[in-house]
């Protein structure tokens, strides 16, 4: 049984329809990266599955368990976490201060902390500070430790090295590595170069429908599908 399975789902904003007929499955463990142009319909897919869209017809499944209709915070208790692209982050608050609010508790285990810590050392460095006052790399580590805090089986991680340099990138990288080997990412990348070094399963979207699925390995091996698909030539 799939992780996630995403089946026939059509998801509209006000009158436009945005997702047309997608599908398809993320095994448990490892990375799975959700490629397409600008405008395909990625984000939509991720705030579908978290709830924020309600999709229909189609349906969502997590576990087995038809998370279609539910809020997005019950869909959070399951287990999933979503990193925004605009990072989701409350700039008036100290770095602490935003992980103990994603917290299901208010509390942070000590143990969880100083793994969070060896993954994005900036963060213990600057604890104290308020999150506006961090560079943009660094926000981006803040949004992805949100996501991290606490044990969550799924994370939905969009666009997170846009705009980043590319020593952040690097470290970004090995950090989602270190993560998905006690979670599964689903990951939302235009760096096609970042993505096909830490993807083990991809799909491809273009105009609301998946067009393509596998292994990121086949794809990466394979240019004119690149091409046709992404555009990378251009």
């Amino acid at each position: 049984m799939s992780l996630l399975s995403l089946n026939n789902v059509k998801t509209n904003i006000d009158q436009y329809a945005v997702l047309h007929d997608v599908s398809f499955e993320v095994a448990e463990g490892g990375v799975f990266v959700l490629l397409g142009r600008n405008g395909a319909g990625k984000t939509t897919t991720l705030r579908s599955i978290m709830g924020l869209w309600k999709p229909s017809p189609g349906s969502i499944a997590f576990r087995g368990q038809d998370i279609t209709g539910l809020h997005t915070a019950d869909i959070a208790r399951l287990g999933i976490a979503y990193v925004p692209e605009n990072m989701g982050i409350f700039g008036t608050l100290t770095v602490d201060e935003n992980l103990v609010l994603a917290t299901a508790k208010g509390k942070i285990d000590s143990t969880r902390l100083k793994w969070v810590h060896g993954l994005f050392p900036a963060l213990e460095k600057f604890r104290d500070k308020q999150a506006w006052s961090l560079s943009g790399g660094q926000k981006q580590m803040l949004s992805v430790a949100r996501a991290i805090i606490e044990p969550r089986e799924l994370i939905l991680i969009d666009e997170p090295t846009k705009g980043l340099a590319p020593s952040i990138v690097e470290a970004m990288g090995e950090a989602f590595r270190e993560i998905a080997e006690n979670s599964t990412i689903l990951l939302v990348e235009q760096n096609f170069n970042f993505a096909r070094k830490l993807g083990r399963d991809m799909a491809v979207i273009d105009d609301g429908k998946v067009v393509h699925a596998g292994t990121m390995a086949e794809f990466a091996a394979n240019q004119e599908l690149q091409d046709k698909l992404l555009g990378l030539s251009m």
